[in-house]
């Protein structure tokens, strides 16, 4: 096998939650959706564009445990500016174990998926 690519990560929502999923993601957050396959639209699925690449995450209805620490991982330019902007959002960032050259933080969104928030600016050691 030889490996290209990830190309998109699923993440639940609360059944009826896609208007919170577009106001977290696309409104808050930046993220551009994008269309699902026609035929999955009997799903009540969204996507949006997660950067480059053409990366993508997949919110579907089903169940959320905001307990659980497996997380995605969005990069952005300004790590200070994007705390400021989750803070805005009514979110409640918070730091864990710092790693060398990848400053971070993490939220939760709005049905307990985890978040992490970074900026590379190196290798991490």
């Amino acid at each position: 096998m030889k490996f290209r690519r990830l190309q998109h990560a699923s993440l639940a929502y609360v059944a009826g939650g896609q208007n919170k999923v577009r106001a977290f993601y696309v409104d808050l957050v930046g993220l551009r959706e994008i269309a699902p396959p026609s035929t999955l639209k009997h799903r009540d699925l969204v996507w949006v564009s997660a950067g480059a690449d053409d990366v993508e995450l997949h919110f579907f209805p089903g169940m959320v445990d905001p307990e659980y620490p497996a997380h995605v991982c969005l990069e952005v330019e300004d790590l200070a500016a994007a705390r400021r902007q989750i803070e805005a959002g009514g979110y409640k960032p918070y730091d864990t174990t710092p790693i060398p050259n990848r400053p971070r933080f993490f939220c939760r969104d709005p049905f307990g998926n985890l978040i992490e928030f970074t900026t590379i600016l190196g290798a991490f050691q």
